[in-house]
């Protein structure tokens, strides 16, 4: 998985900050149990200098090294009693001087020996991307439960055999199962319907539970994601060209992708091409695609070619938004 240099720099500024909060009471700790029992910095001194001992004894590595080892070994582990004695003695636990660790695989690091990210570091990378998509698409946090259908006509669309609202209602519950049951095996969707319907929140609904549940999630409008990709492929020396790159990557390689607005960008040999690249090869790797748009099934046939309608309509579910522009009715409300 492709990671956002930008998110996993804010990840890793967390937890250093992180690891600064825990060096700090670590030495609060320290200072209050030394403030009480002197006698614990003078066992501490010391044994900072049996350490160094042992580590000057075993670059000499001559004959007597062994024994003068043993030696330290036995003072060690005298200083060691007396000072879990103490601490005992005066009620404080075992383990009150010791470092202090959030995460104990890569003591609050962010990577393990072998160089991979720790799972700690995920975290807050997952964590920062959905504050990122929350800040984005300015979702509140009651998500779904904003969706009012109220807005939505309930009189019988002779079209569709059903009102708008009824349609959907059965939207929003088809949304709702998609995100609560969303991981391996979840399909594309295509969410089509006329401007300020609600494609765009929903959709933006289900990436803001499957970030909060650990997936990877890249939301872009249609026209930036095009740019990143005419930008990656034209002008990778330029500026912005490796953030470019890395923005098409993720794109690629994320759990679930939000296309938002497609049909808004200006359709040209390349933008086809780019969009066939991001259908084609999700679908290849059987990687989830959300795609919104308020073009008709005949425009979308019209504008793009046979292979990305084809493979559109072979293997995404369409969910069809019915009614009136919300904000429409929203203003109307409001002079009534």
């Amino acid at each position: 998985m492709a990671l956002d240099g930008k998110l996993l720099a804010r990840s890793r500024e967390r937890l250093a900050q992180i690891r600064a909060d825990n060096e700090l009471e670590q030495k609060r700790r320290q200072a209050r149990a030394y403030a009480e029992i002197p006698r614990l910095r003078e066992i501490d001194v010391r044994l900072r200098r049996l350490l160094g001992e042992v580590i000057g004894l075993t670059l000499r590595r001559d004959e007597t090294a062994a024994a003068t080892l043993d030696g330290i070994q036995a003072q060690s582990e005298a200083l060691q009693r007396e000072k879990a004695e103490l601490l005992s003695a005066h009620g404080l636990p075992a383990d009150c001087l010791d470092e202090i660790y959030s995460c104990p695989k890569c003591r609050d690091r962010g990577f393990g020996a072998d160089g991979l990210p720790c799972s700690c570091l995920l975290e807050l990378y997952r964590r920062e991307q959905a504050r990122e998509l929350s800040s984005l698409l300015k979702l509140g946090a009651d998500d779904f439960a904003q969706f009012d259908l109220n807005y939505y006509s309930a009189a019988v669309d002779p079209r569709y055999g059903m009102s708008p609202r009824e349609a959907m209602s059965m939207v929003l519950s088809a949304c709702r199962q998609y995100a609560d049951d969303f991981g391996d095996g979840s399909r594309s969707l295509l969410l089509r319907g006329g401007t300020g319907l609600g494609k765009t929140f929903l959709s933006a609904c289900i990436a803001r539970q499957a970030a909060s549940r650990g997936f990877s999630v890249v939301y872009e409008t249609a026209v930036a994601a095009f740019e990143a990709f005419e930008i990656s492929k034209f002008h990778r020396d330029g500026p912005g060209g490796d953030a470019a790159a890395e923005k098409c990557a993720r794109i690629l390689s994320c759990e679930l992708m939000i296309l938002d607005d497609l049909g808004t960008e200006m359709t040209t040999q390349f933008t086809q091409s780019a969009l066939y690249t991001i259908v084609n090869t999700r679908l290849c790797d059987s990687r989830p695609t959300i795609i919104s748009t308020n073009l008709s099934a005949e425009e979308i046939s019209a504008r793009y070619s046979a292979q990305i309608v084809s493979r559109i309509d072979g293997e995404y579910d369409t969910l069809l938004f019915l009614g009136r522009d919300v904000r429409a009715v929203k203003k109307e409300l409001r002079y009534q």
